[in-house]
């Protein structure tokens, strides 16, 4: 979900997935503006708010990560052209990702 189509997620209401709490420090005219979309859009529930504006600021983050191509080829394409490795920003947070999604699952 991009950050643009946020008004009409909240609209939906949507049920939140799995979720951790964690404290955030923002500008007190940044806190104003999250009050103020919670009331008008989360029965006052800034948290949610909070999460779904991460969650999409993250995703857009992601996929701003420029492909580059290594020299490795790791597969073919459906005309048989080759595909290489991403060596870009990719990959290296791929990785994290996952290292930290376990260690705050506490599996890691």
């Amino acid at each position: 979900m991009r950050v643009s189509e946020l008004v009409e997620h909240w609209a939906r209401k949507p049920e939140a997935g799995e979720v951790i709490e964690v404290p955030v420090v923002m500008a007190l005219d940044d806190a104003a503006k999250i009050e103020a979309l919670a009331e008008m859009f989360a029965a006052g529930d800034s948290r949610t708010i909070l999460r779904d504006l991460i969650h999409a600021a993250l995703r857009e983050v992601e996929a701003g990560f420029a492909y580059v191509p290594g020299q490795r080829v790791v597969e073919q394409d459906e005309q048989g052209d080759p595909i290489y490795e991403d060596v870009g920003l990719t990959p290296r947070f791929v990785e994290l990702r996952k290292r930290h999604f376990a260690r705050l699952r506490g599996e890691g």
